[in-house]
């Protein structure tokens, strides 16, 4: 079944190049279409299109759908060319010639819309509370180890103290800036396209208005033409805000593999954490991590495929824009995966000692040293030039016992004051 079937039987081949596999990626936007269908067919029924026991007999229908769906018995066969076909077949062939009646005054381009909208308003408030215990493992860890003391580097040279507290906390604060993104492209798709039809809207009178209130969404596309466009510029918001949130855990992965390997030596995690090879057997490979990290530079070269998907279509829908469903969908998947998995590993990192008395550490203390004697009242350069003599003659001895007070610091982190910045949205 078709929903723009005319009775006129298409070529096979043709059919499944453009069906491609909408029914295996529909299943995650079938409740959405539901409850859409609930609100639509209840503006239907405010209007007199249907009658109030037609809309009883459709809210009974869709319940039974969203039960379905929610008790993973809800099944696309390959008879129907997504779920909207498959959902408007269920309803005409439990409640007859009312189930007819659900597509009035909508387009199958507002219905995947409404759907997607409603997916996504959901999955990104779903990645903001995963966030938000990530963030919260990561303020703990970094209380725990805030004594720990660890090598910075730049240029991956020894550099200057830095500490587990300061590592896990920067990871933490990083995250409060992905939020702030992620609650912005809430806002973007927080707007109601329904009622937009194929994008030029509808001759019935039709109570926007009032499906914007059944589905909760904060306010309405209003202009029906910008709901359509609107198309593809949504999943390139996502797609930025996602792919930020993914080089934050992409950084701290590649950190987590560079900090395990053996030439660190920095952390661990148990062996039940790590895998092994095949034939070397001392191996403990951070998979998980790399993993991860693979998965979020995947996920960052999302916005480009949107992009060029999207990019220069003229006015109304184009076909284009099925492609945008499949992989803008996986990403929301992956992530939660991924900040799930991501959040249970890291609990269980090992905190290695560290001997800051090492030859290759030597320098590590040079600024404090500088410092110093700044304090004592030699010039900034003066310092300099003269700590810099000591490191090239090999005569120069660290300070370990210099104090760095300020806010954000290694011995002030300020924990409480990066808690409380995390958005409450």
């Amino acid at each position: 079944m078709k929903l723009w079937d005319k009775g006129i039987e298409i070529d096979k081949q043709i059919e499944n190049f453009t069906v491609g596999n909408d029914r295996e990626i529909d299943i995650h936007i079938a409740k959405y279409d539901v409850q859409a269908s609930l609100a639509h067919a209840i503006m239907l029924e405010s209007i007199s299109i249907i009658t109030a026991d037609e809309l009883k007999d459709l809210k009974k229908g869709l319940k039974e759908l969203a039960d379905d769906i929610e008790n993973g018995t809800f099944v696309i066969e390959p008879s129907f060319e997504d779920v909207h076909s498959k959902i408007e077949w269920e309803l005409t062939n439990k409640l007859g010639e009312v189930g007819k009646k659900i597509h009035t005054a909508r387009s199958r381009n507002d219905q995947v819309l409404v759907a997607l909208q409603l997916y996504y308003k959901d999955n990104l408030r779903l990645i903001n509370s995963k966030v938000k215990v990530l963030f919260e493992t990561l303020l703990n860890l970094a209380e725990t180890h805030k004594d720990a003391l660890l090598p910075g580097y730049t240029h991956l040279q020894v550099a200057m103290p830095s500490s587990f507290g300061l590592w896990f906390s920067a990871y933490a604060e990083l995250l409060i800036d992905d939020v702030y993104v992620l609650n912005a492209i809430s806002k973007v798709v927080d707007q109601n396209p329904l009622g937009s039809a194929a994008g030029y809207g509808s001759s019935f009178p039709i109570d926007r208005e009032l499906t914007t209130q059944e589905l909760e969404f904060a306010t309405l596309k209003y202009n029906v033409v910008a709901a359509q466009l609107s198309r593809g510029k949504s999943e390139r918001s996502i797609a930025s805000a996602l792919g930020g949130l993914c080089n934050t855990m992409a950084r701290f992965a590649m950190d987590v593999c560079l900090y395990m390997s053996q030439n660190f030596g920095f952390i661990s995690f148990p062996d039940e954490l790590t895998t092994g090879s095949s034939i070397m057997p001392h191996k403990k490979n951070p998979d998980v991590f790399e993993l991860i990290r693979g998965k979020c530079n995947k996920i960052q070269a999302l916005h480009s495929e949107m992009l060029l998907i999207t990019n220069n279509l003229p006015t109304g829908y184009h076909r284009d824009f099925q492609l945008l469903k499949e992989n803008i969908i996986a990403a929301f998947e992956d992530i939660k995966d991924i900040l799930d998995i991501f959040n249970y590993s890291i609990q269980q990192v090992i905190v290695k000692d560290i001997d800051l008395n090492d030859e290759k550490y030597q320098y590590l203390f040079t600024v404090d040293s500088i410092n110093n004697l700044v304090v004592e009242g030699m010039s900034f350069r003066e310092a300099y030039q003269k700590i810099g003599g000591q490191v090239q003659e090999g005569t120069y001895k660290p300070d370990l016992g210099k104090q760095h007070s300020h806010v954000g610091s290694i011995h002030n982190l300020s924990l409480d004051k990066i808690r409380d910045k995390f958005p409450l949205k």
